[in-house]
């Protein structure tokens, strides 16, 4: 299939921007989905962003190497449900290929207001540094990690933000560290989805290696610029992201006018 230069043009600069967000805080498919949804399936739209978009996740994530020291052994524990959870995700996209969609806008909803309360909780928890988690901590945090990839593996928008807020309850000292391990996590995710989706054919080549390189571009500059921002801005940035997508998606699902 042929496509007209403005076509890329505008699916390139999508994959650009969405890197940059994916290493910031997440949501980045919701940039590149859209515009593939301009001349392919949503089917098709959603394999092509997840290959489009995987490098760029690698990039941030390589870049970010230097803060996985102190998180770590959360990050091991964290591994397992997130692989298992993309592939119940992405299996779920191919033998039932219906409108999940449709929850994404109270997730984000969900997960901004949960990284707006943060602080407060953290206050009256007294959770102000990252330490070992208990038990019945850690569990929760996996059974929601759980959750979050069998929702990246289907769809994947919006779950950088979902682990940000989740991770930002454990109490750690440094919004990088979060930024660090949610990469990373988000990474594993979205290659576990990539293979199913390769074996079943839903990615648009011609499409997702161009915007492969320009989401490499923005992984790496995102990674960059969040770790020259302060941590006041930085979630500025996420608060931001997370309300202005959610208010897009809901006037989506619930005002925008539908094609006859």
């Amino acid at each position: 299939m042929e496509y007209s230069f403005f076509t890329y043009l505008l699916c390139l600069v999508a994959a650009l921007l969405a890197g940059v967000m994916n290493s910031i805080a997440g949501g980045g498919t919701v940039l590149t989905f859209p515009a593939l949804l301009t001349t392919m399936n949503p089917i098709l739209a959603n394999g092509t962003s997840t290959f489009a978009l995987l490098p760029g996740s690698l990039a941030g994530a390589w870049t970010f190497r230097g803060f996985l020291e102190p998180v770590r052994p959360i990050l091991l524990k964290l591994i397992g449900p997130s692989i298992l959870g993309a592939v119940i995700g992405s299996l779920l996209v191919i033998l039932y290929p219906v409108q999940f969609g449709e929850l994404y806008p109270w997730l984000m909803l969900l997960a901004t207001l949960l990284f707006l309360l943060q602080k407060p909780i953290q206050r009256w928890t007294g959770i102000q540094h990252f330490q070992a988690p208990s038990s019945r901590t850690l569990s929760w945090i996996i059974g929601f990690q759980f959750l979050i990839s069998i929702y990246g593996g289907y769809f994947g928008a919006g779950i950088g933000i979902l682990m940000i807020s989740t991770l930002g309850y454990m109490g750690f000292s440094n919004i990088v560290e979060i930024n660090a391990v949610k990469t990373v996590l988000a990474s594993i995710i979205n290659f576990v989805t990539l293979i199913i989706f390769l074996f079943k054919g839903i990615i648009v080549w011609e499409m997702a290696i161009p915007m492969s390189f320009t989401a490499i571009l923005g992984g790496y500059l995102g990674a960059v610029i969040a770790k020259k921002l302060s941590k006041e801005m930085v979630r500025t940035i996420v608060i931001f992201i997370g309300s202005t997508v959610t208010i897009y998606l809901f006037y989506k699902q619930f005002f925008a006018p539908t094609s006859p």
